[in-house]
């Protein structure tokens, strides 16, 4: 009998835009099969208002991305963003007792104690990340398994959200007849596919740059540092132009989309924009270098917040690996020079790597997100087929009874 296929699948719930990646995972390989992008509907501020809308999107990008596809899903990794996101650090603690050899079952007690952490009512953990482990007063262990030790430590980094808004999301999945497999934060998922392991070894920071809210993630090695949400976010650069140009909104987004730049300065000061204006006005227009002005105040802003970030867990002028920009608001032309600019290190475009078939067309940062979820299904996928494995038959048998 054939083996079942089995299809990772990521969801990223943006407050602009729903997008859906179905992939196959097949001898360990993820090959690309189908995509779908729709509007988003039922948020507001970068927080669910209308939980039927956003569940009518996400019914949307499923139909969508099925029919692209050919294939039928059920499950999904889905993202976690926005201003309710925050990280934290967190230590657990396991005496041992008399010294002997470090077990797995050691390492998982200290890492649940790591997790037991006092939080507000409305609050939960999204993931947690361990930094490093102290065997017996001496940091700095990756793995301390078969090491002989008394004490057992560990160093984590929590995530956070809101639990209503946690919730929200969920049943707003599950209404579009999906299961959630696990909500994972979003800039994470941007830099599972978009950063190598190489990469990361001398430190990296990746800034998912989307409508409503700006994620931040930091590694160091195999360590996580820094997991954080800035408010500035692509539409702030919208409303600036709005308000300088006296526009809309809408009129301002089409003017960043089609004459926008972050730096000013190679703008020749004689070249004009006609502003988008009512039928009873006269023509406007508007110095290109002004509006790119404008965009690049708030793009010095961003990086600068991105540093504070970074200075606050020691890390500023640290990121030999750079900076990875990824988001649909990270596509503004000479966003990575204002990176390189205000955090001193390399800047560049973080982009999908690692799925077979990924299209051309899709060989961009705001994808990147999606792309991640989806590899983190395959993961997810893999450890479940490879615990059925160790299982031996009895594992399979349980295996096909849970999974159908």
């Amino acid at each position: 009998m054939a083996a079942k296929p089995i299809f990772a699948v990521g969801l990223d719930v943006g407050s602009r835009r729903t997008r859906m990646v179905i992939c196959l995972l097949e001898a360990g390989r993820l090959r690309f099969l189908g995509a779908s992008s729709v509007e988003s509907r039922g948020w507001l501020k970068g927080r669910i208002a209308d939980q039927k809308a956003v569940s009518a999107s996400i019914h949307e990008a499923l139909t969508e991305a099925e029919l692209n596809a050919g294939v039928s899903v059920e499950t999904v990794v889905a993202g976690m963003g926005g201003p309710t996101v925050r990280g934290a650090n967190g230590r657990g603690v396991f005496d041992i007792g008399i010294q002997r050899e470090i077990e797995q079952r050691d390492v998982n007690v200290v890492k649940e104690r790591a997790s037991r952490v006092q939080l507000p009512e409305d609050r939960m953990i999204l993931q947690m990340f361990p930094q490093d482990f102290i065997v017996d007063d001496h940091p700095g262990h990756g793995n301390p398994c078969k090491m002989v030790a008394s004490r057992l430590e560990v160093n984590v980094h929590l995530v956070t959200s809101s639990l209503q808004e946690h919730t929200f999301l969920v049943g707003a999945v599950n209404q579009a007849h999906l299961v959630v497999e696990e909500t994972v934060f979003e800039g994470l998922g941007s830099c599972y596919s978009c950063v190598l392991p190489e990469d990361r070894r001398e430190g990296i920071a990746v800034v998912d740059i989307g409508s409503e809210s700006t994620e931040l993630v930091v590694y160091y090695g195999d360590a996580m540092y820094l997991a954080s949400t800035i408010r500035i976010c692509g539409d702030h650069f919208t409303r600036d132009l709005a308000q300088g140009l006296c526009i809309s909104f809408d009129d301002a987004e089409m003017v960043k989309l089609e004459y926008g730049a972050a730096l000013s300065a190679n703008c020749p000061e004689n070249v004009l924009v006609e502003l988008p204006t009512p039928e009873n006005r006269e023509r406007r227009h508007a110095p290109r270098r002004f509006i790119n002005q404008i965009l690049e105040a708030r793009a010095e802003e961003l990086f600068h917040h991105v540093r504070s970030e970074l200075v606050r867990v020691g890390m500023d002028r640290a990121l030999i690996g750079g900076v990875f920009l990824t988001g649909a608001a990270a596509r503004l032309p000479e966003l990575c020079d204002v990176a390189e600019r205000v955090l001193v290190c390399q800047a560049r475009y973080g982009l999908a790597l690692g799925i077979e078939g990924w299209p051309d067309s899709m060989n961009d940062p705001e994808w990147s997100t999606v792309a991640g979820l989806a590899m983190y299904s395959a993961k997810l996928k893999e450890q479940v087929h490879h615990a059925r494995e160790a299982a031996g038959w009895l594992g399979r048998i349980a295996g096909r009874q849970q999974w159908g």
